[in-house]
């Protein structure tokens, strides 16, 4: 693992969210069993194991818990690059393919644009072992300059 203290600022914050210990829960029940394989600064992979309880009707990983996913993992991504506080002012996210709950994969994260205050992120989802892609999700983020320890003291 290469970056540096926003890196380490990051993965703590992502492990709190996993662990329910920040955020409003719902981002612990979608991420529930993400786990970290790499990261740097800017850079984040993971492998993941889509949970039964993300299931929607037909068995499949709900679109609504794969955005979710696909969201905080953007921003963990963007702010071990930026040690900002961000807000997602644009999200788009392109769903190529279902997959089945207890099926694994991959996923990929990678800022990929700063712009002043606004950066880029695109996060890939792929299904392990043949690689087919499952869901792109591309966020713009908008960043202020106070960093999560300074908005805490306020």
């Amino acid at each position: 693992m290469e970056g540096g203290d926003s890196l380490k600022k990051s993965l703590a914050w992502l492990h709190g969210v996993i662990n329910g210990k920040i955020g409003h829960g719902l981002e612990a029940i979608v991420l529930q069993g993400l786990r970290v394989i790499h990261a740097e600064k800017g850079f984040m992979r993971f492998d993941f194991v889509v949970p039964n309880i993300v299931s929607d009707v037909d068995g499949n990983w709900s679109v609504g818990a794969l955005a979710s996913l696909l969201d905080v993992i953007g921003i963990a991504t963007i702010y071990s690059f930026a040690s900002r506080i961000i807000s997602t002012v644009d999200f788009n996210v392109s769903y190529y393919s279902t997959i089945n709950i207890q099926e694994h994969v991959e996923i990929k994260s990678k800022v990929s644009a700063k712009r002043g205050m606004l950066m880029h992120v695109v996060v890939e989802v792929r299904r392990e072992g043949n690689g087919e892609v499952i869901a792109v999700g591309k966020l713009w983020t908008a960043s202020n300059k106070l960093t999560f320890a300074q908005v805490s003291k306020l």
